[in-house]
């Protein structure tokens, strides 16, 4: 397997409005994981998606859509639990609003176990994120443990959402995935604020290479990425205007979905993250996680101008 990621993909209700006007909501599916696993098959990659849905309608729909859009869908295990949604408004801006109805859900379910019965071991590339690991404690159990199990790269998104887990409970998954992994994708000042305590790029670079990450990929939305390796001069990718801007929801998943593919097939690391950067700027002309995905001819036209 090219790519294995682990997490929870969700039932989306998308809105055109904010939350808190919304009355009209387009069903579709996304959630970090998936989101990420589209977005790398897209690229051409073999990705599984290891998870747990819910034996239940929405779970069935969860996988056929992963299936239809190109996703090993053998380790998505349908059982008890219901399948997780949440709603989103209209993100035009970036300021996100997320409510989660996840409580208990099948993914939440999701064990070390599961992990021992999928790819993951013998995968070129596995992504983890820190949304995963909030879900439950023995889903956090299960991205300690395949970052610990991977012989191919590891690639870690912390992606903290304060309405999933504490920067506290997110920044201990953080150190402890750290030290296996070859690359941390972290935000600043988002994440890096609540995680390490520190705002500046150059900063929160240091500060994963500390903990004992390989490469640190600091995103910086419309400044781009600042791009390092231990004892290298950090290098900065400028971000890729975007033609047209609907929602910024799953723009960080989709700039980890096609460089961890392009990892996968042998890119280099800066050549996998400015092909990351050319899939986040696609795919803020859709609305909700997945409503439009880069495909690989898109990116290399992207980085051939």
């Amino acid at each position: 397997m090219d790519v294995v990621v682990l997490g929870e993909p969700l039932v989306e209700f998308s809105a055109d409005r904010a939350l808190t006007e919304a009355d009209t909501f387009r069903l579709s599916f996304s959630g970090d994981a998936l989101n990420a696993s589209v977005a790398a098959a897209a690229q051409g990659a073999e990705v599984a998606l290891v998870t747990r849905v819910g034996a239940d309608e929405f779970g069935a729909r969860l996988i056929r859509f992963a299936a239809a859009h190109g996703v090993d869908t053998r380790w998505m295990t349908a059982g008890d639990g219901h399948t997780g949604a949440y709603a989103v408004g209209a993100d035009p801006s970036g300021e996100r609003a997320f409510s989660y109805l996840r409580h208990g859900s099948a993914a939440s379910r999701l064990t070390p176990q599961d992990v021992d019965r999928s790819p993951v071991a013998t995968a070129k590339v596995v992504l983890l994120s820190g949304i995963a690991a909030a879900v439950s404690e023995s889903c956090a159990q299960a991205v300690r443990h395949a970052a610990k199990l991977a012989s191919g790269r590891v690639v870690y998104d912390p992606n903290f959402r304060s309405r999933l887990t504490t920067p506290e409970e997110a920044a201990a998954v953080l150190r402890d995935v750290a030290p296996h992994a070859a690359l941390i994708k972290i935000s600043s000042p988002g994440d890096s604020t609540a995680l390490l305590g520190v705002a500046d790029p150059h900063a929160a670079v240091r500060a994963c290479l500390d903990l004992g990450a390989a490469a640190v990929a600091v995103t910086q939305g419309e400044h781009g990425v600042l791009l390092a390796r231990a004892d290298e001069t950090p290098v900065s990718i400028p971000a890729v205007a975007a033609d047209r801007i609907v929602d910024q929801t799953g723009a960080g998943d989709n700039f980890a979905g096609a460089l961890v593919a392009w990892l996968a097939r042998g890119a280099d690391l800066e050549t996998a993250v400015r092909a990351g950067t050319a899939a986040a700027s696609i795919s803020l002309a859709g609305q909700g996680g997945t409503g439009r995905v880069a495909t690989r001819a898109e990116i290399e036209r992207h980085l051939a101008g």
